[in-house]
């Protein structure tokens, strides 16, 4: 007997696949697959959370009043004109949804995060890869890439996997190449990382631009992953059109107070920032002088390419393994020469620094 039948891209759409988080015969894994955050999320973050429990009975803001405020406080954003999601991950899933319909197309960058082409098969677009440029998008291959079927081109900045990023410069280039019909979507949800000055996260050109969305997440540097709580920044007709078609109540109660407290504890941000950018250095530059290439990154990650050595990628993500260590080897994306490291807690990082030394020394 046939059975119902599912949209005929639904066969060929790709399953997200997240950062392994467990090894055989292992108790305690170190887990360094995922950029999350090395020291987890603020204690006054936690404590709202666990105050909310008590209200588990009732439903959540459905517009999420405060947490709206919160982000246009802190960002200077008006409250209107931002919208929030499951993650930012249903934000990004909601414009495709929105604007891409079946054989419409939906570039991304070489090396860009991997949902850019499930949120687009989803609805049965078709996702365009452009070339990128030493691991760094590259605006001409992207500009080219668009054709009178594009929607949407997707741009993660900094983007994961490779930690590279583009001047707001670029991005300026980058939209003005676009026509107005497309809209330029700018997935920042490593931004508080970067601390470079000719970089901006985004907010500048939706300012100025109809056709901009510029989403953020509070899975990385808060710490609330598991919470899976995003937001974006759009012109009141896009977040109108992004309020309409989102799932009622997407955002739960204590996800909400969670992140509005985490907005909040100023003194545990800076502290996180500060980690992250003195242990990313410093693994970078430990990296370097085991003879590994080190792209450069300004993110919570580095990627470290295995291609001019006697171990390969995967040699190293197996020995680590062993050790109790994940990191993300990254064949399925292009770069099996290449591992993502997470910086992770002080002993966390020389523990991999020391493993990834005897590995090499015995080669």
């Amino acid at each position: 007997m046939q059975g119902p039948t599912p949209r005929p891209w639904i066969d060929t759409l790709g399953i997200y696949q997240g950062g392994k988080s467990k090894i055989a015969g292992i108790d305690r894994a170190i887990k360094l697959s995922s950029n999350e955050s090395a020291l987890g999320p603020s204690p006054k973050a936690m404590a709202a959370y666990r105050e909310e429990a008590t209200q588990l009975h009732r439903y959540p803001d459905p517009i999420y009043h405060d947490l709206r405020a919160a982000l246009a406080q802190k960002y200077d954003l008006d409250p209107g004109r931002i919208v929030c999601g499951l993650g930012s991950d249903e934000i990004l899933k909601n414009l495709c949804r929105a604007y891409a319909a079946p054989s419409d197309e939906v570039i991304y960058s070489r090396y860009g995060f991997m949902m850019y082409p499930i949120a687009a098969q989803a609805v049965g677009a078709v996702p365009v890869e452009a070339d990128d440029d030493n691991f760094v998008a590259h605006v001409d291959s992207l500009l080219a890439a668009v054709t009178d079927k594009t929607r949407i081109v997707f741009l993660a900045n900094p983007n994961n996997p490779t930690g590279t990023y583009l001047s707001a410069q670029e991005l300026d280039r980058l939209h003005a190449g676009l026509p107005t019909n497309v809209i330029l979507v700018i997935d920042s949800a490593y931004a508080e990382y970067v601390n470079f000055d000719d970089y901006d996260a985004g907010l500048e050109l939706v300012a100025k631009a109809p056709n901009v969305v510029m989403t953020r997440t509070f899975s990385k540097l808060y710490g609330l992953g598991s919470l899976r709580i995003g937001w974006g920044y759009a012109q009141s007709e896009i977040a109108a059109v992004l309020d309409k078609i989102r799932d009622p109540f997407n955002v739960s109660g204590p996800a909400q107070k969670a992140a509005i407290a985490a907005l909040q504890d100023h003194e545990f941000e800076e502290k996180a920032l500060a980690h992250n950018s003195y242990w990313r250095r410093w693994l970078s530059d430990e990296l370097t002088a085991l003879g590994l290439t080190v792209i450069p990154s300004a993110a919570n990650f580095v990627l470290v390419r295995f291609a001019d050595t006697t171990i390969s990628a995967e040699q190293a993500n197996n020995y680590l393994m062993q050790k109790g260590y994940i990191l993300r080897w990254l064949p399925g994306q292009g770069l099996a020469d290449c591992l993502r490291m997470t910086v992770g807690l002080q002993e966390e990082n020389e523990a991999v620094i020391g493993h990834l030394k005897e590995l090499m020394q015995g080669a």
